[in-house]
Parts: structure tokens; sequence; C-alpha cells
């Protein structure tokens, strides 16, 4: 009764949100209800005659409109597409693939002991106090290499955690909240940043051709961005996260975190420190080796990984279109030199069976993402969620708010409508076109709404159901609490979105008001 006394009003919160969360039935069984729910949704709009047109510029920078309109799944066309597109949705469901691809090198790492004797070392040479920290960051950088931080950093996070004999889900939740939360901006780069421009000029181009963004038009706000939210995102793990979750009990631990990730095995000295000391030494120069010869099918003009027409190393380049098979091929590369160094790999078929295993324990996420798959492209037929943005866009113009007021707005209509269309670049498809012109005629720089943008985007991913890599952190979380559900990552995932969104925007608005150039 006394332990139940010093919770307070937020842990009492949480452990409503989980309780009730994780009453709700498999990921799987909710994604096929929500198909349901599309359905019927699509049938009443379709009759209710709802759509929205859209502006925007063609090929040859042309203005053009076109008429978007709700379409039902039960009419004749929508039962053929649901009936004939099941295969080709699950193939165009990119992250099935992305995972697949990355977890043969990451899981080869994993087995050899490399990711152990990674964290091992990261904690050694780390300060306990700021690893929480560090965790953040490497998660907020791991979008240079588009999705894969959600493969590779989330399960190092709760590794990371466990071997400090901290709670493996708030390692879960920190690196969780750095790789989606804090998605939208870097210290560098990213393949996002090339859609979000693109789409950007293209917008600025309705009213004032000829101007254009540059890459790094909001540079200078993404890197303070980037470090403020994730020393927020700390503070949150270590304020409100942790303490909610309490002592963790390895008892608790799924079947796979208990045959060999529980707290001991998180503390043991791996093979040895002389052999893991030689298997790190392989593994760094095969790592060198690697990044050396990316590098020099990187260097000069018209190099192997440049965009053969514009030359560009990131705009729509094949080094950014194969960061995830660079990604795997790192991980296969340096976990079989880890493996060949320490002694724990011995022969190609150890290999090979490592791998076998590591696709073994994916196949309940696989049948799952069949299902989102399908639920994402029945969703996306049907138009509904481009016709609410749009009209929670046109609401919001026809407010006659000042430009503060209306960049808030903003902010909030893209963190509701993330609830249910958590992709970055359809949003900005959508509403670049309607709020560039706009904050234009308003005499703001567009690089305005583009920072807002990414402060909008991504708060919400942490604890919305629909992002494509939540059942997949679902997963994560079972493999050191077996009842863990959606609730339970709701739950710990609900403070950094109530904590970033009010402080991220007041940083918005406040580099506003002050008119600090938002890039270069």
């Amino acid at each position: 009764m006394a332990e139940a006394a010093k919770r307070g009003f937020m842990d009492r919160m949480l452990d409503g949100i989980e309780k009730v969360g994780n009453k709700v039935p498999h990921p799987a069984v909710i994604f096929l209800v929500m198909i349901g729910v599309v359905i019927v949704a699509s049938v009443i709009m379709a009759a209710l005659g709802s759509s929205v047109t859209l502006e925007a510029t063609d090929a040859d920078g042309n203005l053009t409109t076109r008429l978007v309109e709700v379409k039902s799944l039960l009419s004749t066309e929508g039962l053929r597409f649901m009936l004939t597109s099941w295969v080709d949705n699950f193939m165009a469901f990119t992250a099935t693939g992305m995972i697949l691809v990355a977890m043969i090198g990451v899981g080869v790492s994993e087995q050899t002991g490399l990711v152990a004797a990674l964290i091992r070392k990261i904690v050694k040479v780390t300060p306990a106090r700021f690893i929480t920290f560090v965790i953040v960051l490497l998660g907020g950088l791991s979008s240079i290499a588009a999705d894969a931080g959600y493969v590779v950093l989330i399960p190092l996070g709760a590794m990371a955690f466990m071997s400090l004999g901290r709670h493996p889900l708030a390692g879960i939740a920190a690196a969780f909240a750095g790789v989606s939360a804090v998605f939208g901006v870097n210290l560098l780069i990213t393949p996002l940043d090339g859609a979000l421009t693109e789409i950007t000029n293209d917008a600025i181009a309705l009213v004032k051709p000829g101007t254009t963004l540059d890459l790094t038009a909001t540079m200078w706000f993404s890197i303070v961005s980037l470090v403020a939210m994730s020393a927020l995102c700390a503070w949150i793990t270590e304020k409100f996260v942790e303490p909610h979750l309490g002592k963790y009990d390895p008892a608790e631990a799924g079947p796979v975190a208990a045959a060999g990730t529980s707290e001991a095995d998180a503390k043991d000295a791996g093979p040895g420190e002389e052999a893991e000391a030689r298997g790190l030494r392989f593994a760094g120069w095969t790592l060198v080796a690697i990044l050396a010869s990316i590098v020099a099918l990187s260097w000069g003009e018209g190099a192997v990984f440049r965009n053969p027409e514009t030359g560009s190393l990131i705009s729509n380049s094949p080094l950014m279109h194969g960061l995830i098979v660079l990604v795997a091929i790192i991980f296969l590369g340096v976990g079989i030199a880890y493996g060949v160094g320490a002694k724990t790999l011995n022969s190609a078929s150890q290999a090979i069976g490592m791998i076998d295993q590591t696709f073994r324990n994916m196949g309940p996420l696989v049948f799952l993402f069949l299902v989102i798959a399908q639920f994402l492209a029945f969703f996306g037929f049907t138009n509904i969620a481009t016709v609410l943005a749009v009209n929670m866009a046109d609401m919001l113009v026809a407010a006659n708010l000042g430009s503060v007021t209306l960049l808030i707005g903003f902010v909030i209509a893209i963190l509701l409508l993330d609830v249910i269309m958590p992709g970055a670049i359809p949003k900005w498809a959508i509403f670049a076109p309607i709020f560039i012109p706009l904050f234009i005629q308003l005499g703001s720089d567009p690089a305005t709404v583009l920072a807002a943008y990414r402060v909008a985007d991504s708060p919400m991913n942490v604890i919305t159901p629909l992002m494509g890599y939540f059942p997949l952190v679902v997963i994560f979380c079972q493999q050191y609490v077996k009842d863990a559900g959606v609730g339970t990552v709701i739950a710990i995932m609900l403070p950094y979105t109530m904590w970033m969104v009010p402080i991220w925007t007041a940083i918005l608005v406040g580099w506003y008001l002050l008119g600090l150039p938002w890039g270069f």
C-alpha cells in the first residue's frame, strides 16, 4: 500500500494507459479491425461525395489542379483492388524488406558477440550519467541511414541499459525516442532532406517561380533541435520513464531474452578479455576497409555511388538508395571479422545458421507486416487521409490567424494528422502547396514552414500504432517483458510526446520571433 501511495498522478495515468492498451487484441487483429473501419468509412464518405482539389506544378513548371475524391472499397474498383493487390501491397511495404536485409548483418553481429562487446565498450568509455543522452543522440543521427536505426539502435538501447543494471524497456524508450521522435532533424544531410526540399521548392514555384531552397535551408535549426531534443529525451527517460518502470525483474523476460539476454548475460565478460580485444581489432580493421571502399566508390565525377545525371551523393543517389544494403554489409563484415578474431565463429556454415536463426525469430513480425501493408494500401486507395488533411488545412487558412498563431496551428494540424498518416513525405506533399504560398504572402521565409514541419512531424510517431515500425518496438519490448503490449509502448513513450511538443514548439516560435537564420 505504501508503495502504491508513492506513485504520483503521472504514474497512475501511465499505469491506466498501459492497462487499457494491453487489453486490446494482438496488433495483427487491431489492423484487421481497422481495415473493416476503413471499408465502412470509405463507403459512407464516398456516398457523401467527399472530395478536395489539389494544386501542384508539373514537370514543366505549369500549375495543375486535380480533384481527389474518396473512393469506396466496396465499389467494383475497390473490390478488385482488395482482391488483386495483396502481394503488391506487401512487396511495396518497404519496412519488411529493410528489416530483412538489415538483419542479415545485424543477426550475425549479434550472435557472434560483437553487439554485446560494443555495448560493453560503449558503457566502459561513456560516463554513466551521459549514456542515456548518447543513446538518444545516436538514435537521432541514425536518420542518415533512413530507417536502419529502428532495427539496430533500439535493441542496442535495451542491452546497454541492462548492462548497467537499468530497465531494458527504458533503453528501448530512449532509443525509440531518438530514432523516431527526433527523426526530422540531424547534424548531417539525410535522405529525408532531399525529398522535403524538393517538395518545398515545387510549392514555392506556385507563387515565386525561380526561387528555391537549398538542402541546408533549415540546418542551423536542425542542429540545435537535435541536441536540445536529445537532452530533453534523456531527461524524460531518467525523470519519468525509469521511475515509472521500476526495477527490472529478469523473470519477466520473454523466450528470446530469457535464452541469453538477462541482466547477468549482459554483464558477462564475453569470450574473454584477450579474445574480445582481438575480435574488436579485426572488426575495426574490417570497418575501415569497408568505409574506404565506400569512399572510393563515391569519389570523383561519375562515381558508382553518385547520381548519374546530377553527380549528387545525397539527392536521389545510389548511395542513399542503397544505405540499408550498406548497413547490412557493414554489420555482416564486422560481425564475421569479430567472430573470427574472438573465435566465436568457426565456419561459413555457422554464419549461415546464425542468419537462419535470425529469420526464424522474425516469422511473427513478417506476418504482422503483411497485415499492416494491406491496411496502409487500402487506406491509401480510399484517399480519406488526403481529404481530411486538406480540409484541416483549409480550416486553418480560413481562420485568418496571425503568422505566429498560424504557425502554431500548423504544428497542431500536423501533429493530429500524424496519428493516421505517420509518413513524413506524404503529409508534406499535401501541406506544402497550401502553407508555403500562404506564408510567402505573409512575408515569411519558406524555410519557416519547413522548420515547423520538422517539429510537428516526429513527436507523435512514438505513440501511434499506425507508424510502420511501432509493432516492431512492441516485439522488442516483449523480449524483455513477456506481457508487454501496445499499451506498454504507448505508456512509456507518452511522456516524450507530452514534453517535446510544447518545448520544441516554443523553441520554434522563439526562433521565428527573434528572426534567427534557419539555415544556410
